[in-house]
């Protein structure tokens, strides 16, 4: 029998390891859906167990035997780009000590627990209490990342969710959207203030809405054969792509929470669906990165699902599910939809002014980070950044504030630029969508998005991480990113200019 090669033997542990983070991932959402709150510790020690065991697994030292054999093997392109990523994930994990990936999943574990009962109780000193140890972890993890790489403690965390990017094109990516986006807002609200807009009145049962998101994940195509939807504290998609799981959060007051987390949280789905089942089990087979990631859930949330052509969709879908009521029809669906109100609630935010959500907390965790602020510091620069970017005072509401988000409490520093660079490339995708087929409009009227998702197969799930990000969006739109897609975009819809 002959030895195998030093790849294959690579791909044979990759896939070991892709099997323990499918059982990772779904013990993930359980802790999120469906575990009684007395299990907490014990899980939150399991976990940190599972994710010790998976490291361990991917800074194992033969790995670097055979990463270093396999770059003189027979390798096609295809091999070679997973060779890339696998030797990314391995300097990665390598600079991390075993002991500080289990202690960060036990006080991520810790913190998140508590935080789904302290964020209702506005209570910021307990959540101070487990946080503190997060962010420590954090910086201890951003210490040993910069020492392997070089660059900047934030930037390595960064990389982490974005591969490539660094402070210094966000800096001027977000300056520049400082110096209009603030315009922009005050003239759609101006624009919009005597625009008759009919707000339907609940109450939504929890049933009804229930079936209504399951309908319209339907008409998005959801394969609910490999995944399912769920309640959680906070929406999310978590499994794998065989075996996606999302939640959504519902309020009987009011039904849009639900309808745009789930719009959101579906394009993420279907981009996880839609990845070549030949690589799955490869680190060429994952999603490219966090943005791209973003861009997809941000283009069926925002550039689909608030167009007055989706309206059309969305109003027979509400009368079937959440009966008649005023204001269901597509023009006063729309109008709703397309609202812009700066409010303290990001994942409610209005399509305009929610990047300056995630320039808020861009600043803040790069500070944190840094040292050059505590945690304790948060809730004052919070109140201050908020005033300033967006006009509202958050004073004394953490739960609206500083807490409202899961991120910080598991210590994802890095992932909100993911956001606002998302729907940057979001605008772009849906721009080159619609100079390849100018009827996509009309045809998302009548409920037929094909094109749209044909065009995404092709482009964007297909590829996985085959290419590095600059060139999947090069090879995607014909140019690298270009935030006036974006700008473009919402000078259209908001402001009537074409």
């Amino acid at each position: 029998m002959s030895t195998p090669s030093a790849y294959a033997e690579l791909v044979a542990a990759h896939a070991r390891l892709y099997r323990f983070d499918h059982l990772a991932a779904i013990l993930s959402w359980d802790r999120s859906t469906m575990m009684p709150p007395g299990g907490s510790a014990a899980r939150a020690a399991a976990d940190a167990e599972l994710r010790g065991l998976i490291h361990g697994l991917r800074r194992a030292p033969r790995l670097a035997e055979l990463i270093q054999r396999a770059g003189d093997e027979a390798l096609d392109d295809v091999e070679r780009a997973n060779l890339r990523e696998m030797r990314r994930d391995w300097l990665e994990a390598n600079a991390l000590p075993e002991t500080l990936a289990s202690a960060r999943a036990l006080a991520g574990a810790r913190c998140e627990h508590a935080w789904r009962s302290q964020r209702p109780a506005n209570d910021w000193s307990g959540f101070l209490s487990n946080f503190r140890e997060v962010v420590h972890l954090a910086r201890e993890e951003a210490v040993h990342l910069a020492d392997a790489t070089g660059l900047a403690p934030y930037d390595t965390l960064l990389d982490r969710y974005e591969p490539g990017m660094r402070t210094a094109v966000l800096d001027r990516l977000f300056g520049a959207l400082q110096t209009w986006m603030p315009d922009l807002v005050a003239h759609a609200q101006e624009a919009q203030r005597n625009m008759a807009v009919i707000v339907p009145a609940g109450p939504f049962p929890l049933a009804d809405q229930r079936r209504l998101c399951h309908a319209l994940m339907e008409v998005l195509g959801f394969d609910f054969s490999a995944g399912r939807l769920d309640q959680s504290a906070h929406p999310f998609t978590g499994g794998v792509a065989e075996d996606v799981r999302i939640t959504t959060r519902y309020d009987e007051r009011d039904f849009l929470p639900a309808l745009n987390s789930t719009l959101h949280e579906t394009g993420h789905a279907r981009y996880a669906q839609g990845l070549p089942r030949a690589w799955l089990s490869q680190p060429l087979g994952r999603p490219r990165s966090y943005a791209i990631h973003e861009s997809q859930s941000l283009l069926l949330e925002m550039q689909v699902g608030r167009s007055r052509e989706f309206a059309e969709v969305l109003a027979p879908l509400l009368r079937t599910y959440l009966g008649e009521r005023a204001g269901f029809d597509a023009d006063n669906l729309h109008r709703l939809l397309a609202r812009v109100a700066p409010g303290r609630i990001r994942v409610s935010a209005d399509e305009a002014s929610y990047p300056a959500h995630v320039i808020v907390r861009y600043q803040i965790e790069r500070a944190l980070i840094s040292g050059e602020i505590e945690a304790e510091d948060i809730p004052t620069l919070w109140d201050e950044k908020m005033l300033a970017l967006l006009g509202v005072d958050t004073r004394g509401n953490y739960g609206d504030g500083c807490m409202q988000d899961v991120h910080w409490t598991d210590g994802a520093f890095g992932y909100f630029p993911s956001y606002t660079l998302g729907a940057m490339y979001a605008a772009q995708w849906f721009a080159e969508v619609r100079r390849t087929t100018p009827e996509i409009g009309s045809q998302i009227a009548v409920g037929n998005l094909q094109a749209l998702f044909d065009w995404l197969d092709a482009n964007i799930w297909s590829q996985a991480s085959r290419w590095e990000t600059s060139e999947l969006v090069c090879r995607a739109s014909g140019t690298d990113l270009d935030p006036a897609h974006f700008r473009a975009h919402l000078e259209a819809r908001y402001l009537g200019a074409h």
